[in-house]
């Protein structure tokens, strides 16, 4: 299956964070790519990629890069697909990734997760192609069904916790 998802790193350091993203869709079925490009290294390789990405079927692109984040903007310049920004903490405890993200100028959005949240960045791209696929709408369903089981069964868990009255003095 051709990919639906890019995950695009600034560097392979930054991989153990994105593949939360690549773990996620692979969960649900969704096909993708992972590349490693540079927005400050390879800016000639980061244009014909954004420039591509839709001819070559991709819907979505996740974005991740640590200090002078600016690959998910340089990105999001030069393609109308939608790009999730993942912060990475790689100094200054992230942020001066954060903020090279989501601080972007009017007229170039970029969606932006949590400081190495690719997991939800991965999510929200399902969420996305969802919005066409009633395939995957079911699965988030389920997903999201799952996750309020999860608290409901720890919330009985909690029960089990002795109880000790309250000493004063």
């Amino acid at each position: 299956m051709d990919p639906l998802v890019s995950i695009i790193m600034g560097s392979t350091s930054d991989l153990p964070v994105m593949e939360k993203a690549a773990d996620i869709l692979n969960d649900f079925e969704v096909p993708f790519e992972v590349i490693a490009l540079s927005a400050h290294r390879t800016p000639e390789e980061v244009e014909r990629f954004s420039r591509e990405a839709q001819g070559k079927g991709i819907k979505v692109i996740i974005a991740g890069a640590g200090m002078a984040a600016h690959l998910p903007g340089v990105i999001a310049a030069q393609t109308t697909l939608p790009v999730i920004g993942v912060p990475v903490k790689a100094s200054l405890e992230g942020w001066d990734s954060i903020l090279s993200i989501l601080q972007m100028p009017p007229g170039i959005p970029v969606a932006t997760v949590g400081l190495n949240a690719a997991r939800n960045a991965g999510l929200l791209a399902i969420q996305l192609l969802a919005l066409s696929d009633t395939g995957l709408q079911d699965k988030l369903t389920r997903f999201k069904e799952d996750l309020k089981k999860k608290v409901i069964s720890a919330n009985q868990e909690l029960t089990s916790i002795k109880k000790y009255p309250f000493k004063t003095n």
